[in-house]
């Protein structure tokens, strides 16, 4: 295991919640590194979570424990779990947020945290990320194996990842994953399936992307500044951007919006 800890939640950095997290895990494991992925989450967005855990996760050293705390369900009988895969362990509810992870990585073992030995000495209802999931976090990155911790399970929650489909005339029809920070819209349409489509038309909430103006482009800088652009992004999928300005709150583009992506006039893939 290694002593590299990750922490993901929606406490925002206000608050001490963060700061409280990072003192219990160090009093645990001094030797720890902690990594912050992010704390801006929005409130209770499990689908949020699991896309932002997705796309970090593959950088860091094997075995890292990743800490991931959003948690609309704390204090109620949802489970506290830890999963292990080959290349790292994750603690978190039990409530989907580890559902890309499930899928795109062979499971080994999982366990319900169900040991109080391994949680701080007083457990309050609605603050788990201190007295649950960062202790647990500390311990198993500093050594203590995971079959102590818990008791074994063998599923967990997860919910449906959306998938684009490809129709008999070449559409790519798929969906909005996440708005990044800078207003970027990130759809599931990934790379792959966009080969001999990189002067396709793109169709996002009532606007087009004119094939014969921008098309799908490699870099932002492509596009005139206020203009939208459709490019794909450093994690191979598909955005949608406007240059230097807020594709996100321009289209008032959420999650689960739909894309599509028709082939050139002429062109079926």
């Amino acid at each position: 295991m290694s002593n590299v800890i990750t922490l993901m939640t929606d406490f925002g950095t206000a608050d001490g919640y963060v700061g409280t997290m990072h003192g219990v895990i160090l009093k645990i494991c001094p030797e720890a590194h902690i990594v912050d992925i992010s704390h801006e989450i929005a409130p209770q967005d499990l689908r949020q979570a699991a896309y932002v855990l997705y796309t970090a996760y593959p950088y860091f050293p094997d075995g890292t424990v990743h800490v991931i705390v959003v948690d609309p369900g704390v204090g109620s009988e949802r489970r506290a779990i830890a999963l292990r895969t080959e290349r790292a362990v994750f603690v978190a509810p039990d409530n989907g947020v580890l559902s890309y992870i499930a899928a795109r990585e062979e499971v080994l073992e999982i366990v319900d945290l169900t040991n109080p030995r391994y949680w701080l000495s007083e457990v309050s209802m609605t603050f788990h990320g201190r007295d649950i999931f960062s202790p647990v976090g500390a311990h198993l990155a500093c050594g203590v194996p995971l079959s102590n911790v818990g008791r074994p399970m063998s599923e967990i929650i997860t919910f449906d990842l959306w998938e684009p489909g490809t129709e008999a005339d070449g559409t790519i029809r798929g969906h909005v994953l996440h708005v990044d920070h800078f207003g970027n819209i990130i759809t599931d349409i990934r790379v792959e399936i966009l080969e001999g489509m990189y002067d396709a038309q793109v169709e996002i909430a009532g606007r087009s992307i004119d094939a014969s103006i921008e098309g799908i482009s490699g870099t932002y800088a492509v596009a005139d500044v206020g203009d939208l652009v459709a490019l794909v992004g450093s994690e191979g999928h598909l955005e949608v951007a406007i240059r230097d300005g807020n594709a996100g709150a321009a289209l008032g583009a959420v999650a689960g919006d739909e894309v599509v992506v028709r082939p050139p006039f002429g062109k079926v893939s």
